[in-house]
């Protein structure tokens, strides 16, 4: 996979936000100023997105000057000051809103799934994302995920075969469908993953018989759930999903299921509450 351009995905979140200017710092700042501000930290949770936060920074004015105090995977208390910046003030005041978007989602993010990751620590299982993110967010979003414990799914539709239940309607039969994805392997001479969702045990059966590597047991109870890891017998990976919540985690993960992925730790994510304080101004 290629390397994700960070960089690119931030200048445009700076664009979005200024356009042709500030005009409340245009306007208050006449002169140029300097500034010392603090990131605090106003709830307790895991840091995600101090680098992302600083490249805002530079991106905006390279000359600013930002310092971490807290690495991103940290768990934090309440009033921890994670960060500084130090500089050209009217940079800082246009650029701390998109720092503070990154830094705020990507904390939320991290927290959440540290949560997650925290109720099934006891078992085998590990807990993945999915791609329900916000678009053009992805990569931040599954960094942030790794930062609090968690693992990436794939990180889109290029990356591993994933038949779900339209593909199959399409295809005919999960047999049709994975035989056609074997198919895509050998013309294109391409080794990827190949994953199946299943609604039951006959479809396990059927999948098993393809030698598929991961099978997905989507919306399965936990009593078919332990059922169906006791058929697949360790011939390939299983995951668990659909309907996944802090409240009912463990009791999925106690199954015997390699994975859980829950769409929860990203797509209705609470941010982590962060704010950016200029404590005074720099006289040169």
């Amino acid at each position: 996979m290629k390397t994700y351009n960070y960089d690119g995905a931030i200048v445009s979140a700076l664009e979005e936000d200024i356009q042709n200017g500030d005009i409340t710092t245009s306007a208050i700042l006449i002169n140029q100023r300097k500034a010392f501000a603090e990131f605090l930290v106003k709830e307790c949770g895991i840091i995600a997105g101090v680098k992302v936060c600083e490249r805002v920074f530079l991106l905006k004015n390279s000359e600013l000057e930002f310092e971490s105090i807290i690495e991103d995977g940290t768990q934090v208390k309440e009033g921890k000051i994670i960060a500084t910046v130090k500089g050209d003030a009217s940079s800082i005041l246009q650029a701390e809103r998109t720092a503070l978007n990154f830094l705020q989602r990507m904390s939320g993010i991290a927290t959440i799934t540290n949560k997650f990751v925290k109720k099934i620590k006891h078992t085998k299982a590990k807990i993945l994302d999915t791609r329900k993110t916000v678009p053009g967010l992805r990569h931040f979003d599954k960094l942030a995920v790794k930062l609090g414990g968690g693992e990436n799914h794939r990180f889109g539709l290029y990356d591993m075969f994933l038949i779900k239940d339209n593909h199959i309607e399409v295809a005919g039969s999960i047999t049709e469908a994975i035989e056609q994805c074997r198919d895509y392997q050998n013309r294109n001479k391409t080794n990827y993953k190949i994953e199946v969702e299943v609604k039951n045990l006959n479809e396990i059966e059927e999948a098993l018989k393809c030698n598929v590597e991961i099978i997905m047991l989507d919306n399965f109870s936990t009593g078919m759930m332990k059922e169906a890891v006791k058929l697949v017998n360790g011939r390939c990976l299983t995951e668990a999903s659909g309907g996944i919540t802090l409240e009912n985690v463990a009791e999925v993960a106690e199954t015997g299921v390699d994975f859980v992925s829950t769409g929860a730790i990203t797509h209705s994510v609470k941010g982590l509450d962060i704010s950016l304080m200029i404590r005074h101004k720099i006289n040169d």
